[in-house]
């Protein structure tokens, strides 16, 4: 199992890190051991100063794929969750500064959240779903899969140009505008579509 995150896929986050919006995925991967399973909590890293939560839709695939035509990637994912790709900014931005891979930053033991999956045949349109964030009470995160620039399926056939799919890997599709730092203590609390899929707290 591997986690393929996808970054940058909302115009707005993007601005906020004063980047440009991609012209097509830009995807990384994360191992297994970088879960963090459900309701678990967080441990923050000795290594990192500034952890930072990115609040993303989560889709699970459930066969086996290599180069899957977009019209067909549908196919690939039956259940939609909500996880958190943690992220440490205080590293990734010194690799970017310099040119290095951001592996570090982002790959780290416990860095993929991932919360409770529900079926995706209960949505009407995965395209048009909700999400946010609470951090200790207060809403801190929210997006829609509308702002997307690229779609769930157009995300699925790109990566597995590249990449074999395989049952149960996560796709992490992207963070909307609002990602800030966690500290000891923090609560984190997300919601898809009104219903809560992870809920942890920071240690």
């Amino acid at each position: 199992m591997k986690f393929i995150c996808i970054g940058r896929n909302y115009a707005a986050h993007a601005a906020e890190l004063h980047q440009e919006a991609p012209k097509q995925p830009v995807f990384f991967l994360k191992p297994d051991s970088a879960i963090t399973r459900c309701n678990r909590p967080f441990f923050l890293p000795d290594f990192s100063q500034e952890v930072h939560y990115e609040t993303e839709i989560i889709v699970k695939i459930n066969r086996l794929g290599k180069c899957i035509p977009e019209k067909f990637a549908h196919n690939y994912y039956e259940e939609i969750g909500l996880g958190v790709d943690l992220t440490a900014r205080d590293l990734q931005r010194k690799c970017i500064q310099h040119g290095e891979p951001w592996e570090i930053a982002k790959a780290f033991d416990g860095s993929a959240v991932v919360g409770g999956f529900l079926p995706k045949s209960q949505f009407e349109d995965v395209q048009n779903l909700s999400f946010h964030l609470l951090l200790n009470g207060n809403k801190v995160q929210e997006g829609n899969s509308r702002d997307m620039l690229f779609t769930i399926d157009q995300l699925i056939a790109h990566v597995s140009q590249f990449i074999t799919l395989r049952t149960g890997d996560i796709l992490f599709t992207g963070t909307p505008v609002g990602v800030g730092p966690v500290h000891i203590n923090d609560h984190l609390q997300g919601f898809l579509e009104g219903e809560k899929l992870f809920d942890f707290k920071v240690k």
